[in-house]
């Protein structure tokens, strides 16, 4: 056994379980068994399932993004505060301060990557199986787990459109030339394409409608619009060298992202972006507005609201101490005198605006 796939052995198992719990429910739905297009179905099932289960990574990504976007400007200034210093002192200290920061927050940059960092290995695991599902037929044994000798031969034979072998590679397949090679390299090329687009697309509606004025003048937004390019070139490599059932299972993992996103960007946006001042206007036009605790009220709960807060501030500026204006010592003896209804004392010192100064 390869180094690869003992190192994700657990990781294969549970794969091939949910691939054949799948295979499974579309076989007892009635199609074929040995059909490409319901193990195809099955990916997308494992698709679904892990997709699910990161739900949660998912919600912690966005208000670990969220926290990132906030203390931008503190991170400007410790960059400001040491730039052009390169010494081994000032980076130690640069990079000290950047961590306080991030724990002070509770963030990170590496959280916003917790969704991609826990479905590389899943990805992988994928790619094992699919990569040992011919060398096993041919020796008439099973994989690590509930993939018995006669799923995996089934896997094996199976091809999409009567045509495509989910366990080849657009390079194999301009390679060995087989019988069909031109529609398998026609559907992988097709797919690589839509996962390519599918992955550009979830980029740039990010930086361009959920990013506030703030974020898009930071370095780190600069980054956002280099990686937007650099990872769809990126797939251009795992396309020609992935087999087709890894490549199925990117692209619809790119599509649950791309829809994902849709969603929180309408319903969730960065305060101060494009997208909140959208979703602020898509609700006043349904008589609606968001309050101060970030929940959807109607527009007479919102008002009442502004005005119960801007009497609140009047009263804390009325309360506040009033500043005295300093005055002379004559001047004093003068409204003393007024209040006690006495004749002041001008001890022969005529008051003027030069006694007040």
């Amino acid at each position: 056994m390869d180094l690869l796939g003992t190192v994700l052995w657990p990781l294969k198992w549970l794969v091939e379980l949910v691939l054949v719990a799948w295979h499974a429910i579309w076989s007892f739905v009635g199609l074929d068994p040995a059909s490409g297009l319901t193990w195809v179905l099955s990916i997308i099932g494992l698709v679904i399932v892990v997709r699910a289960a990161l739900i949660p990574l998912f919600v912690k990504q966005i208000k670990s993004q969220r926290k990132m976007m906030e203390i931008a400007p503190q991170l400007r200034k410790i960059q400001e505060k040491y730039k052009g210093k390169k010494d081994q002192l000032s980076r130690e200290a640069m990079s000290r301060e950047t961590m306080a920061l991030y724990k002070k927050n509770g963030t990170s940059p590496v959280s916003g990557c917790l969704p991609l960092l826990v479905q590389m290995p899943i990805f992988f695991s994928l790619y094992s199986v699919l990569h040992d599902v011919a060398s096993h037929a041919q020796s008439g044994i099973g994989g690590v787990g509930p993939l018995t000798v006669e799923l995996t031969t089934q896997f094996n034979d199976a091809k999409l459109f009567g045509v495509a072998s989910l366990h080849e590679t657009l390079a194999d397949s301009v390679q060995n030339q087989q019988d069909g090679w031109q529609a398998t390299v026609t559907i992988l090329v097709i797919l690589v394409v839509l996962m390519i687009g599918s992955q550009f697309f979830t980029q740039l509606q990010i930086i361009s409608k959920n990013l506030s004025p703030e974020a898009k003048t930071g370095q780190a937004y600069q980054m956002q619009r280099i990686m937007m390019f650099i990872i769809p070139l990126g797939m251009i490599f795992s396309g020609v060298f992935f087999p087709l059932g890894v490549v199925v299972y990117w692209f619809i993992s790119n599509l649950w992202t791309m829809v994902q996103q849709f969603m929180v960007i309408r319903n969730m946006p960065t305060p101060g972006s494009e997208a909140a001042k959208i979703r602020e206007e898509r609700l006043a036009r349904r008589g609606k507005a968001i309050d101060s605790n970030g929940r959807i009220v109607t527009m007479e709960k919102y008002n009442a609201e502004q005005q119960r807060m801007l009497a609140d501030a009047e009263r804390l500026r009325e309360a506040a101490p009033k500043r005295q204006q300093p005055v002379s010592k004559q001047r004093a003896k003068k409204q003393a005198a007024k209040q006690t209804g006495q004749q002041p004392k001008t001890d022969g010192v005529k008051d003027s605006p030069a006694a007040d100064s």
